[in-house]
C-alpha cells in the first residue's frame, strides 16, 4: 500500500522512518531540519548512514521531506525573502543527501502585495534554488493552499502560472492537501464531484505532476478558505471522499500520508491508517 504519515525526526531524522514502520506506515514524510528554526545543525556522517539504511525499508518514492513553515517564497520583505530562499535551498541540499526524491513546500504568501507580484516572487525564488541544485533528482511539489488569508496555491490555475513563470517548471510537481483543496472549493465527497475535480486537475496541470496527497479531513466547510485539519471522517470531507481516494487505481503509486492531530503516543496515526486501509476495496470493484 501507499499510506503513512508526518513522523517526528526528534532525536535523528533516521528515527522518523523508525516511527513510522513501527506503525505499518509504508510513506513518511519528515521535517529534514527543526521547522521552527532558520538554523540548521549539520547532518553528519553517521546520521546520513542510519538513515539510508532505515530508507531500505521503504519504496523510495514513499519518503517525502515537508520545508519548514517559516519560508515563504512569495514575501514582499527583502530580508525575509532572502531567508526564505537560503533555508528551502539548505532544505533542499539537505533532502537531496539524505536520498529523498520530492520535497514539498507551500508556494507562498504575498502579504497583501497583490497576487501578480507574488507569482513572479515565488517564480523568481523558485528559479534560484533550481538554478542551484541542477544535477539534483529531488522533485520540488507544490502543495495546494486553503487560500487562507493571502497563500497563493488554492486553484489549478494558479499553480499553472506558478509553474509557467518558473524557467525549469519540468522540475515542479503537486502535492494535493485533501482539506486544502476542499477549502479551497474543491469537492470530493460524491463520485461525480470527485471526478469533476480531477478532470480539471487533468485539464489544467495533468495527473503526471500530481506526486503526492496529503490525507486530511477538513473543519471548515467547501470553499471556506479554512486550513484546519481534522481526523479522517470527523469532517466535513466524509469517509466517501477518502474511500474514492484510496481506491481510485490511478493512484496506487502515489503515497499519501495524514498530517491529522496527533498526540505523542502515536494512537491517532494508527487509528487514521487504519480507517483508511479500512476502505480500501478490490480495485476491480472501484469504478
Amino acid at each position: 500500500m501507499n499510506l503513512g504519515a508526518q513522523m517526528s525526526i526528534a532525536g535523528g531524522v533516521h528515527l522518523a522512518l523508525q516511527r513510522g514502520r513501527e506503525i505499518g506506515c509504508n510513506a513518511v514524510q519528515l521535517f529534514v531540519k527543526n521547522p521552527s528554526e532558520w538554523r540548521a545543525k549539520k547532518l553528519t556522517e553517521e546520521e546520513i548512514s542510519l538513515f539510508k539504511e532505515e530508507k531500505k525499508s521503504f519504496n523510495p518514492e514513499f519518503i517525502l521531506a515537508h520545508t519548514s513553515y517559516l519560508v515563504n517564497l512569495a514575501s514582499p520583505d527583502p530580508e525575509l525573502l532572502a531567508k526564505s530562499r537560503r533555508g528551502f535551498l539548505e532544505e533542499m541540499r539537505r533532502s537531496d543527501t539524505l536520498g529523498i526524491p520530492y520535497i514539498i513546500i507551500h508556494p507562498g504568501s504575498h502579504k497583501g502585495s497583490g497576487e501578480e507580484r507574488g507569482f513572479r516572487t515565488i517564480a523568481d525564488s523558485l528559479n534560484f534554488v533550481l538554478s542551484m541544485t541542477r544535477g539534483y533528482e529531488l522533485c520540488i511539489l507544490l502543495e495546494t493552499t486553503a487560500g487562507q488569508g493571502n497563500s497563493l496555491g488554492y486553484t489549478f490555475e494558479q499553480l499553472a502560472t506558478i509553474i509557467e513563470m518558473t524557467d525549469e517548471g519540468e522540475r515542479l510537481g503537486i502535492c494535493f492537501d485533501t482539506c486544502h483543496s476542499f477549502a479551497a472549493g474543491y469537492d470530493l465527497r460524491t463520485r461525480q464531484a470527485y471526478n469533476e475535480t480531477f478532470l480539471s486537475f487533468d485539464q489544467i496541470l495533468g495527473l503526471s505532476r500530481l506526486k503526492a496527497f496529503h490525507m486530511n479531513d477538513a473543519l471548515g466547510k467547501l470553499g471556506s478558505h479554512r486550513d484546519r485539519h481534522t481526523h479522517i471522517g470527523q469532517g466535513e470531507l466524509g469517509l466517501r471522499a477518502f474511500s474514492l481516494l484510496v481506491n481510485d487505481p490511478r493512484f496506487h503509486d502515489r503515497p499519501m500520508v495524514l498530517e491529522t492531530p496527533k498526540g505523542p503516543d502515536m494512537e491517532d496515526d494508527i487509528r487514521n491508517l487504519s480507517i483508511l486501509r479500512g476502505l480500501r476495496k478490490r480495485s476491480d470493484h472501484y469504478m
